[in-house]
């Protein structure tokens, strides 16, 4: 790619180098000729018009010995005419059929040609024409007297425009050899130039399609090789986190399936080794009732993590919809302070309930919410010993309603703290399974609370208590933030 590339870059700027010297050449040497054509007819014209002149070659025409007498008129005008011995002569002609009579050049007036001049000089009028591509420039001027008719006839070989076009051509060929040098060595510096940024780029490429990111093209410049490469190390970033995530998602996934086959096997292993129990072992009624109790207990264990997993799914999957509806958040908070009483006297836990003002009606759904604070408070009772407290305080704040359950209870280390949302996360393991905590309560309620545009919060000392808060937009879902947002 490298020499292919850096061939091209410099192939392409000698051809235009090339290309626009010979345009050049072509065009500048066809005017050289142009000018000299239309420079040699002005001069001509402009002897010829001379009225001395014209009168005395008449005047000379009538003589007795016309062609000695218009031979020194002419070479009198020699200067003017431009005559030399070399490209340019003149010569006296019959002015009847042409012939050659005298003139400057005896040798070339012996084999001259009759030209179109010539032929219109022969019906008596002036031959001012010309052409680039001939060989020649020539001027018949017709002299009539009473004793007969002359031609005059001017005639350039245009050996000095040969002579001018080659040594132009020299000029133009050193030029080019000096252009092609200068222009194979831009040409390289341009090709190194463009062609190290594309070939880090294309390192880069190769790297990052071997997995590699650590190594992304630093190319600073605002051409669009530039732009490339700020997009090429864009898409690398997007790219490198979303392999991140992946590897992340299929580590939780793996932890996941971990996590459900050993919740799931800890009630199974319990249901089958009481049900054989029962099967093999005749045993007192009062103990096979109680075998019995710790079978539905076990089953009833496995339902509510089946349930609790079927609802994150369909949270993942998008299909849980929220049927949101306006309701009465004190009324739902007062339920379920009165559902969790009667738990809290069997643990001997002080449980309270706070409102802080009035609190308003509010938008989303009832039954997931009540869900969230029942959780809350579940979790409050579960890792609080007998003996500790409990307190519910609700306010409304700006456009939001909050409820606070705060405890007194184990707490929850500094260092696991981040993790509480985690699926299947516990952490005092022992102790959630035997209070029949499945590990999902919270994520599920992270998920509930997200869904409402809302926030879920936890703070917690080890050994001092745990206070989970909830803040939920009164508008529904979509409104809060934005009233946030206008300063509400």
């Amino acid at each position: 790619m490298n020499r292919s590339l850096y061939s091209k870059l410099v192939l392409v700027i000698i051809l235009l180098i090339v290309s626009l010297m010979t345009v050049v050449g072509a065009f500048l040497m066809r005017g050289i000729q142009v000018f000299y054509l239309n420079e040699f007819y002005k001069q001509m014209q402009s002897v010829f018009s001379n009225v001395e002149l014209v009168n005395s070659l008449r005047s000379a025409a009538d003589d007795d010995n016309p062609e000695l007498i218009m031979t020194d008129i002419l070479r009198a005008y020699s200067g003017q005419l431009g005559i030399d011995s070399g490209s340019r002569n003149y010569y006296i002609l019959s002015g009847s059929a042409g012939s050659f009579i005298t003139g400057s050049d005896p040798e070339g007036g012996a084999s001259l040609q009759i030209t179109a001049n010539i032929l219109s000089a022969v019906t008596g009028k002036e031959g001012y024409s010309g052409a680039v591509n001939e060989d020649h420039m020539d001027v018949a001027l017709p002299v009539s007297g009473e004793k007969g008719s002359f031609i005059i006839y001017i005639k350039d070989n245009k050996e000095t425009i040969r002579q001018l076009s080659r040594e132009l051509f020299k000029i133009i060929t050193d030029s080019l050899a000096v252009g092609l040098t200068i222009s194979v060595l831009l040409s390289l510096l341009l090709a190194k130039t463009m062609v190290t940024p594309l070939q880090s780029l294309k390192k880069a490429v190769e790297r990052v399609a071997a997995g590699d990111f650590s190594d992304k093209p630093d190319i600073h410049s605002a051409d669009e090789i530039g732009v490339l490469s700020n997009s090429f190390n864009n898409m690398a970033d997007r790219l490198e986190r979303i392999l991140d995530d992946l590897t992340k998602s299929e580590t939780m996934r793996r932890e996941f399936v971990a996590n459900v086959s050993h919740e799931l096997r800890t009630p199974l292993t319990n249901i089958r080794s009481y049900a054989e129990t029962l099967e093999t072992s005749p045993m007192p009624r009062e103990t096979e009732s109680k075998f019995l109790s710790v079978i539905v207990s076990e089953s009833d264990r496995m339902t509510k993590i089946v349930q609790d997993l079927l609802t994150l799914s369909r949270f993942d999957a998008g299909s849980d919809e929220l049927i949101c509806e306006e309701f009465s958040f004190e009324k739902s908070v007062r339920d379920v302070f009165s559902a969790m009483q009667l738990e809290a006297r069997r643990r001997n836990q002080e449980f309270t309930l706070e409102f802080k003002g009035s609190v308003p009606e509010i938008t989303g759904d009832k039954a997931r919410i009540e869900q969230v604070l029942m959780n809350m408070v579940s979790n409050a009772m579960k890792y609080t010993p007998e003996g500790g407290s409990i307190r519910i305080n609700v306010k409304k704040t700006g456009g939001a309603v909050q409820a606070q359950v705060r405890d007194n209870g184990v707490g929850i280390p500094k260092e696991d703290i981040d993790k509480v949302f985690d699926r299947f996360y516990r952490v005092d393991k022992a102790r959630s399974r035997e209070s029949g905590g499945t590990g999902l309560g919270l994520s599920i309620a992270k998920e509930i609370v997200g869904r409402h545009n809302g926030k879920i919060d936890i703070q917690s000392r080890l050994g001092h208590g745990t206070t989970i808060t909830v803040t939920l937009p009164v508008s529904g879902p979509g409104h809060y933030h934005e009233e946030q947002r206008n300063g509400s």
